[in-house]
This record gives C-alpha cells, structure tokens and sequence, in this order.
C-alpha cells in the first residue's frame, strides 16, 4: 500500500461505517443579500443551489448572449448584482460571493 492509499483508506472507512462527513465549502448555506434573493429566493442556499438557480433565470429570460454563449447580459436585476451590463459566465461566481454571507 502507497502512502497516498494508506491516507485515504481512514476516509473511506469512516464514511463506510456511517460516520456523517463534514460539508465543503460549496455545501454550506449561506443567505443571500437583498439583490441577491430577488432572483435566487430569500432562504440559505448553498453555493451550487446559487449558481443553479442563477442559470435557471439566465436561461429563462434569454439574457445569455447570442454571439458570444459565456457572456451574460444582466436585466435590472442582475445588474443590481454584477455592477454592470454584461459579464462573463466565469466573472459571475466573483459578483456572487459578494451577496452571499
């Protein structure tokens, strides 16, 4: 057994046996500002449900760019949360940390 494999197998072994596993970053829910909630919905959220329901109202009201798929053109809403008109689908996840505590 590798030293790598050897520190892995308590891991496997815990979750194996039942033990409940520690929630990542991503996993944790956090509660949306103001801006924020008026797209996403007011209760925690955990970073990926943010992200998911943002591409749900992305795609909904047509705001991805037609000639350019990575770049999103922000309604009102959206605006409120990106600071500007237009960012990229890699940009967002920046503006969306800001609105998250």
């Amino acid at each position: 057994m590798t030293k790598a494999t050897a520190e892995k197998a308590p891991a496997k072994a815990a979750l194996e046996s039942g033990a409940v596993k520690k929630p990542n970053a991503l996993q944790i829910p956090l509660k949306p500002s103001a801006e924020l909630a008026a797209v996403v919905g007011a209760g925690p959220l955990a970073r990926g449900e943010v992200v998911s329901k943002m591409w749900d109202y992305i795609k909904k009201h047509h705001l991805q760019n037609p000639a350019n798929k990575r770049e999103i053109l922000a309604d009102d809403k959206l605006a409120k949360i990106f600071g500007k008109p237009k960012v990229t689908m890699f940009e967002m996840n920046k503006h969306l940390a800001q609105h998250l505590k």
